[in-house]
């Protein structure tokens, strides 16, 4: 039991390494999926049929697929098909967002719906424009809605970080598994790789539960039986 805490103590600030670059595979991967998937969101909704139907396939692709197949569809084809040289973990990022982008739309896609057709009434009888509309009246209350949805993505793309492991990315998975290999011990190590994919994401669930409180519209919240919004 001693030999098994030492070995932990001994590995932690080498799988805390890895968490970092968790870390920076998920924010990189939730960015872009943010930055495609909002576009996605208001062409599915705003767009005519060919543009709604494109973005429907890309949504099919990669929601169809699992994150290990596009990962070697992408790093080892489609990346060097193309002539990019990119690192594991650049190409992480863009896998996991290319696929988080699919799953955000619709995430976006809802919530942009539920804002309703009435105010984008109301703002073009102002003598608003369409896109002005939408980016001035209807993104700010989707966006603020859509954050319950965004934090379970957040989840998915740290419990999807670990199968990047399958390209070299050194990880907490990869750095865990390296010395489980040369200490024969993996119990107390993937214990400890558990512990800290727990740790992050009850963090980053909580700060993301903060800042929905922080944004919330009035009227929009579940409410229980009694009228207490909860």
């Amino acid at each position: 039991m001693t030999e098994n805490f030492l070995l932990v103590y001994q590995s932690l600030p080498y799988l805390l390494k890895g968490s970092i670059i968790t870390l920076k595979l998920i924010g990189g991967a939730l960015a872009l999926g943010l930055i495609i998937g909002i576009p996605m969101a208001i062409g599915q909704v705003y767009g005519n049929k060919y543009v709604a139907n494109l973005i429907s396939f890309y949504v099919w692709f990669f929601r169809g697929l699992p994150v290990l197949v596009l990962l070697f569809l992408f790093y080892f084809g489609l990346f060097l098909f193309l002539g990019f040289n990119l690192t594991a973990l650049t190409a992480a990022i863009l896998v996991l967002g290319f696929r988080s982008a699919a799953y955000q739309s619709q995430i976006f896609r809802g919530s942009i719906q539920s804002v309703g057709e009435g105010q984008m009434m109301a703002a073009r009888s102002l003598g608003m424009t369409k896109f002005k509309a939408i980016w001035c009246i209807i993104l700010p209350q989707a966006l603020r809605i859509s954050i319950p949805g965004w934090s379970n993505e957040y989840s998915i793309i740290l419990k999807d970080s670990a199968v990047t492991y399958a390209i070299g990315l050194m990880e907490i998975i990869t750095r865990g598994n390296f010395i489980a290999t040369r200490t024969y011990q993996p119990l107390p190590i993937f214990l400890t790789c558990a512990a800290i994919f727990l740790i992050l994401t009850y963090g980053g669930v909580k700060l993301l539960n903060i800042l929905e409180k922080k944004v919330k519209i009035p009227g929009y919240g579940s409410y229980s039986n009694s009228g207490k919004e909860y």
